[in-house]
This record gives C-alpha cells, sequence and structure tokens, in this order.
C-alpha cells in the first residue's frame, strides 16, 4: 500500500472515530438533517460518508438520549438533549489534553524516525 493511500485511509478512519463528536458539535451550533451531515462531512473534511453511515450515528446518538430528532417538512432534523449539550461540554473541555494526546502520537512517530539508524 502506498503510503498516500495509507494516509487517505488513516484519515477517513479517524473522521469515522470522531463522528460522534462532530455531530455533537455541529449541533451546538444549529440544528441539522442527516442529508445535511453528509454535506458537512464532504465539506469540512473531503469525505463522503454514506447515508446508512449517518444515519446509523444519529440514531445510535438518539437512543442513547444526546440528541432528539423531528420530522420537519419531509426530513427529519435533529437538534441536541440537554445530555447532549453537558456530554459535548465534557469534550470542548477535554480539548487541550485531547490536542497533546494528538501531538505525542506525532512526536512518537518523529521520534521513531529520527532513531532509525540510516
Amino acid at each position: 500500500m502506498s503510503s498516500s493511500k495509507f494516509v487517505e485511509k488513516l484519515h477517513r478512519k479517524t473522521i469515522k472515530n470522531f463522528m460522534d463528536i462532530f455531530v455533537l458539535a455541529e449541533l451546538k451550533r444549529r440544528s441539522l438533517s442527516g442529508y445535511d451531515f453528509i454535506g458537512f462531512i464532504h465539506r469540512r473534511f473531503d469525505i463522503m460518508m454514506s447515508s446508512g453511515t449517518i444515519y446509523s450515528l444519529l440514531y445510535s446518538l438518539e437512543r442513547d438520549g444526546l440528541i432528539k430528532g423531528a420530522s420537519s417538512e419531509r426530513k427529519r432534523v435533529y437538534v441536541l438533549t440537554e445530555k447532549g449539550e453537558q456530554s459535548i461540554g465534557v469534550v470542548m473541555e477535554a480539548n487541550k489534553e485531547i490536542q497533546e494526546l494528538l501531538r505525542n502520537i506525532s512526536l512518537l512517530n518523529t521520534n521513531q524516525q529520527s532513531s532509525t539508524p540510516k
């Protein structure tokens, strides 16, 4: 596998792993439909997610009480619940620690490359 394919696959996997956080963070700003989320992910990360992936996540978040969907003009529009607001607040507070973790992962990669014999 070429390095660019590997990086592309890793990028896609990372976005999918953090998708619930992206959904909650965007819902903190405005209400959106599933179709709106597909467009948001595509515009923001240049990745096309299937409707099955997005709707499965939305239903899961709704079952967990983090978001609430309501029918509006032939589509289901989602908003954050109080529990969702609290959850995204915790994530935002942990933002510094998450950035530090990602920086350490990046440094680990740099340190491993520099210690490799040439």
